[in-house]
């Protein structure tokens, strides 16, 4: 593991020594035209590759974006499950929640450090595992998890605005709430970054300082023996809290692909793995405390009410927090439906306008979504991140062993804007049949209120499903990937040119050979080549 993610940035910017250059940086190819700046406040970019000559921003970005992100409402409602759903006791929910931040954010931040080498979104990148069709699976996986941790975000939105000013229903806050989020969205990548340097240490310390108030209110005199310990509910706790960090899988290289390919693999992965397991671990032990000594069902009103007079600080930074943390998930599912519409209409480059009206599409689906869950929005969120949990699992093993073992960060990006996929083809038959084997295998270990699986019983209740997931998908892939060849697991169309040896980028090319062909094609040749007569 450490070999992984310490690896030298063999992520070269596109496809390192021997493999293609990066796409060029025109308005035909994928890396779309340098109209970004670093210095331009408002993002144009969306699903193409950062050009090399836009690249900015300092490693240690990475921590606060999600130190800052993981000090939020939702978060600390997770937290308060152990002991409200799982019924365990203070110190079990506490390594419960320290366990499984730490297992899940491995997997997280080894995303994260995807983002500097390839300069493109996570759904882009899973074309190369699973072809340029295939992919959209997960990219409509993503999509919906995206509007629904949307949605559940804008729910305590409009319960936080209410706590501070009762006139105002708690609907009206929902709408208000996404409002704020989509503005920070539209403005994007810099303004996101920079409210998570503020939030890192407004809501840090708030939250620390309201738990010191907690504290010193007085907590219950039975606090430390309330709840229990089970085994099958110390494990869901743990799972619920690994899938906290396994959630945000596809989002953070879609946070780190701004930084210079430069930046050395490991750096990206030790800033993101402790800003988010330390912030998330916060905002989880905060619902814990909370969840015992006020025991009510909603985390956020009871630490609210338990901080005293610091109560309305506490919702005050709350609104801020959510308003600022959901803006990641309109963003994200802004970006992964522009890539399935882009699937469809290869050679679009969409910018701004797009994201603009793709954001007020989303919007407006979470919003009644929102306005519809209110009411039962625990119990809502708990099957969804049950179910979440069996979809992702497989999808960020694939990813991972993809990356770090089968290519070692050298992917020919060019090919990823293809109508046909080139080298990676339109489907990928191994990922997929080991994508849909991994949440096959997952089934009879699945403990959820929608579905139990046959050997949950066995297991006394305990939620295995995700370490089975795990343990099956990730050997499997890479066995499979290896047997059959790396270039060879694609589906290519009939007639696309075998592999070849990658020549110097800005080699001359014969007329009638694929590199010529490719670059008549009017699509952009993976390996950069210059066709001879052509400039």
């Amino acid at each position: 593991m450490t070999r992984n993610h310490g690896t030298p940035s063999t992520g070269s910017t596109a496809d390192g020594p021997g493999g293609s250059s990066p796409p060029p940086a025109s308005g035909a190819g994928p890396a779309g035209p340098g109209t970004d700046p670093a210095g331009e406040a408002v993002e144009r970019h969306t699903i193409d590759r950062v050009p090399e000559t836009e690249r900015h921003g300092r490693v240690r970005d990475l921590f606060t974006m999600w130190f800052g992100t993981n000090i939020a409402p939702l978060p600390l409602v997770t937290g308060a499950m152990a002991v409200q759903v799982f019924h365990q006791s203070f110190w079990s929910a506490v390594l419960a929640v320290i366990v499984g931040q730490l297992a899940g954010g491995v997997f997280m931040a080894l995303h994260s450090a995807q983002g500097p080498q390839l300069g493109i979104p996570q759904m882009i990148q899973s074309r190369a595992q699973f072809g340029t069709v295939g992919a959209l699976v997960i990219v409509v996986v993503a999509a919906g998890m995206y509007i629904a941790f949307f949605a559940s975000n804008i729910v305590l939105a409009g319960q936080s605005l209410h706590g501070l000013a009762p006139a105002v229903p708690t609907n009206g806050g929902i709408v208000l709430g996404a409002l704020g989020s989509a503005f920070i969205c539209l403005v994007g990548y810099r303004l996101i970054h920079s409210l998570n340097k503020l939030a890192t240490v407004v809501l840090g310390v708030g939250v620390v300082a309201g738990l010191g108030v907690v504290v010193v209110n007085g907590l219950p005199g039975d606090f430390f023996t309330r709840g229990g310990f089970t085994f099958a509910g110390w494990l869901a706790s743990v799972s619920l809290s690994a899938l906290w960090q396994l959630a945000f899988a596809p989002y953070v290289s879609d946070y780190s692909r701004y930084l210079p390919a430069t930046v050395p693999t490991a750096r990206t992965f030790w800033a993101t793995y402790w800003g988010s397991c330390l912030g998330s671990s916060l905002s989880f032990l905060a619902g814990t405390v909370v969840a015992l000594a006020a025991p009510v069902e909603d985390a956020q009103a009871s630490f609210a009410s338990a901080a005293g007079g610091f109560g309305p600080v506490l919702l005050g930074l709350f609104l801020f927090s959510v308003v600022n943390h959901n803006a990641l998930n309109l963003y994200g599912a802004s970006l992964s439906l522009i890539t399935i519409w882009q699937t469809f209409r290869v050679g679009w480059t969409p910018r701004l306008a797009a994201r603009v009206a793709v954001s007020g599409l989303v919007l407006a689906g979470a919003m009644a979504i929102a306005l519809g869950m209110s009411r039962d929005f625990v119990a809502n969120f708990v099957n969804l991140v049950n179910m979440l949990l069996i979809v992702l699992v497989p999808w960020t093993a694939i990813n991972l062993i993809d990356f770090y073992l089968v290519h070692r960060g050298r992917y020919h990006l060019g090919d990823l804007f293809r109508a046909d996929g080139g080298r990676y083809g339109r489907f990928n038959r191994v990922a997929l049949s080991v994508y849909a084997l991994g949440i096959l295998v997952q089934v009879p270990f699945v403990s959820t209120e929608l579905y139990t699986g046959p050997l949950v019983a066995r297991l006394g209740g305990a939620d295995l499903s995700w370490l089975i997931g795990l343990a099956v998908t990730a050997p499997l892939y890479y066995l499979w990937a290896r047997r059959s060849g790396t270039e060879q697991t694609a589906t290519a169309p009939a007639g696309h040119p075998a592999p070849r040896p990658a020549t110097a980028p800005g080699t001359p090319v014969a007329p009638g050979s694929p590199e010529a062909a490719a670059h008549g094609s009017g699509l952009p040749d993976p390996a950069g080549h210059t066709p001879a007569g052509q400039s």
